[in-house]
């Protein structure tokens, strides 16, 4: 079986919405979501991007916001800035969860490309602490107390402002040039990030905040759960531009399943073919090279395609790259090899 590394899941929130049992939710599953340690087994994951993520009051999987998303053209409105008091003690919460089934003794909270390695090795599950947008960090020393805890990775934006910056809303058709860059606490938080090796995720950010980063970073650029603009004109695709960019500094973008960035058509219904998810891949490859293109679930976070209903499923959508063409070697670097060495070369080996 190909191992799969994984660029993004919304997990954790299920554990910390069990309580007392979400050990339990991860060892053994509880029948619903996409992921758990028995699903991930069974697909070939060896690990991935555990995000941290403070949900909207009003978001995108309410049922209001899901009859919108399945009758496009939609532009819901961007939620509020959630204040950095609520946002501490959710994401601390979060963390928490994480470490927890750390001590399961089936996953590893990794903080460098060795460790990763070494965890795959024995085992266990590599999970990187990720923070989809960085409400919970107040200033540069909260950056750096988070840092001691284990975040590797941090998305300045979810899809909503912070302090931070700007993120893109979910609209269909939409390009990505929604509202203004970053602020400079935004522009500092890159700097300090580069500087501790946090890898930055501009997968959520509006345009104009991806070309802050990409003109500021000294890191590889990457988008950890992103589709394909041209094929679905989503808000929170990439354009062909920002593509070019991303190649251009030797950095990734992991292939984001939610069905609604899929189908060309916009519309939040499972997609029906795996063979638009290639299309997707195509394009990625045609302008980030063989190296540049991964993936990125969106596990516990999005509408999953028919055929990739959760992690136990990966297995199909690795089986329809070699009748398109794709090579062992290649399938092999875009389900986990490309993500660690681009950590590599994010963190350091």
């Amino acid at each position: 079986m190909i191992p799969v590394f994984d660029g993004h899941n919304d997990f954790i929130q299920r554990v910390v919405a069990a309580g007392a049992n979400g050990s339990q939710v991860w060892l053994e599953g509880d029948g619903t979501g996409h992921l758990d340690l028995p699903r991930m087994k069974a697909g070939g994951m060896i690990g991935g991007f555990f995000a941290m993520w403070v949900p909207s009051p009003n978001g995108p999987n309410d049922d209001e916001a899901i009859r919108l998303m399945q009758n496009p053209p939609f532009a819901m409105p961007l939620p509020d800035e959630i204040p950095h008091d609520r946002a501490l003690p959710h994401a601390f919460q979060q963390a928490a969860a994480l470490r927890a089934l750390e001590r399961t003794g089936t996953l590893d909270v990794v903080t460098s490309a060795a460790g990763l390695r070494q965890s795959v090795a024995e085992g266990r599950i590599a999970a990187i602490m990720h923070m989809e947008g960085a409400e919970a960090i107040r200033d540069m020393d909260a950056l750096h107390l988070w840092h001691a805890a284990g975040l590797r990775s941090l998305g300045p934006v979810w899809s909503r402002p912070t302090a931070y910056g700007h993120g893109v809303p979910f609209a269909f058709p939409s390009s990505p040039d929604t509202g203004p860059g970053l602020t400079d606490a935004g522009r500092a938080l890159v700097r300090e990030c580069n500087q501790l090796r946090i890898m930055l995720d501009l997968s959520h950010l509006n345009e104009a905040g991806f070309n802050d980063i990409a003109a500021l970073s000294d890191a590889p650029l990457v988008a950890s759960h992103s589709c394909v603009h041209a094929i679905c004109e989503s808000a929170r695709n990439l354009t062909d531009r920002q593509l070019e960019v991303i190649a251009d500094s030797k950095g990734l973008v992991g292939l984001n399943y939610a069905s609604s960035f899929l189908r060309p058509d916009g519309k939040r219904f499972p997609l029906e073919e795996l063979d638009v998810m290639l299309r997707h891949l195509d394009h990625l490859l045609e302008i980030l090279g063989e190296d540049g293109v991964a993936l990125g679930s969106d596990f516990d976070g999005a509408l999953m395609p028919r055929d990739l209903a959760d992690a136990a499923a990966l297995p199909n959508l690795l089986r329809a790259m070699e009748p398109h063409g794709y090579g062992n070697d290649l399938i092999t670097k875009i389900a986990s090899e490309n993500w660690i060495s681009l950590l590599e070369r994010s963190w350091g080996a």
